[in-house]
């Protein structure tokens, strides 16, 4: 057993529950999710007296009014926000509350594990496609939309992590993503690099991605299987396997499962194609390219 199990004095308890309560009711309510964000993060940031007297004409500076302003996700942008192929409708829902997730990860509350593991394991519930039980996810936390992961139960996800969920991410039960890892569901074409390829990328139960490590668009980690740090996954990896480097390879099969799993000699082929998820893109989109670059010799 290598960890101990912690509880807040029942003062601070009280208060950390009773706030989580709340705003996890205000969020399934039919109250505008826009509105709750934007007084949640007042409340959080210490701002309310003065962003009630810029409400009530008091003058401010540029600074300050930009801060004030920026509390309301309806006055924000996300990366996100510029995808031709996202989902508009489920969009406007997943970006007030990922604006809510990144700016309480912006206060020093984040810190306070027992805290903020409740609320973002809450914030999940209504974000995530489908967020299971006892989900731990630390701070620094980034994804795409938030609307297309899924995540088991029993699953911790470690500091910094970025999942990528511009196609569709799937984290089995049990799962443990390590530090810094990068889970992409989307590439880009090698010439065009406008042109995205959407993909359903699968950590199966049990599975762990380890410190830095990397797991391309479409790929899938099997059940209980080990990416070394620092690999970067461009192929399926067989459950029970423990797979390294760039590319990661399956170099071991965990002990006790030798007769279970695939043989290292004999990995069976990766299903990426299987896993592309199309899209169309609406008849009035007017494409936008950032690069202007060439796309053959010609130009």
């Amino acid at each position: 057993m290598t960890k101990r199990h912690v509880t807040l004095p029942e003062s601070a308890e009280a208060g950390v529950r009773g706030f989580i309560d709340e705003v996890d009711e205000r969020l399934a309510s039919d109250e505008d999710t826009c509105r709750v964000v934007k007084e949640v993060l007042i409340d959080l940031h210490g701002d309310r007296d003065a962003y009630e007297s810029w409400q009530n004409g008091e003058p401010v500076s540029n600074a300050e009014r930009v801060r004030l302003q920026s509390y309301d996700p309806c006055n924000s942008t996300l990366e996100s926000e510029y995808y031709a192929e996202k989902d508009e409708e489920k969009f406007r829902t997943s970006k007030h509350l990922q604006w809510l997730w990144r700016q309480f990860d912006a206060t020093p509350m984040a810190d306070n594990v027992e805290f903020a593991l409740r609320f973002r394991e809450m914030l999940a519930n209504h974000l995530f496609e489908e967020a299971g039980d006892n989900l731990r996810i630390f701070k620094g936390v980034t994804m795409t939309y938030g609307h297309n992961i899924s995540v088991g139960d029993n699953t911790v996800i470690h500091d910094d992590v970025h999942l990528d969920d511009r196609g569709k991410l799937t984290i089995g039960n049990r799962c443990s993503i390590s530090d810094n890892v990068h889970i992409y569901s989307h590439d880009h074409d090698i010439v065009d690099q406008t042109d995205v390829t959407n993909f359903h990328t699968i950590i199966e139960d049990d599975a762990r991605v380890t410190y830095d490590a990397m797991v391309r668009a479409g790929m899938k980690v099997g059940e209980d299987a080990v990416v070394g740090a620092r690999s970067v996954v461009q192929s399926d990896i067989p459950a029970h396997h423990i797979a390294v480097g760039t590319p990661a390879k399956s170099i071991k099969i965990k002990p006790g499962w030798e007769d279970e799993a695939a043989p290292l000699d004999d990995v069976p082929p990766t299903e990426k194609e299987s896993r592309r998820i199309d899209y169309e893109l609406p008849e009035d989109f007017e494409p936008f390219d950032e690069f202007q670059r060439p796309l053959d010799s010609s130009e």
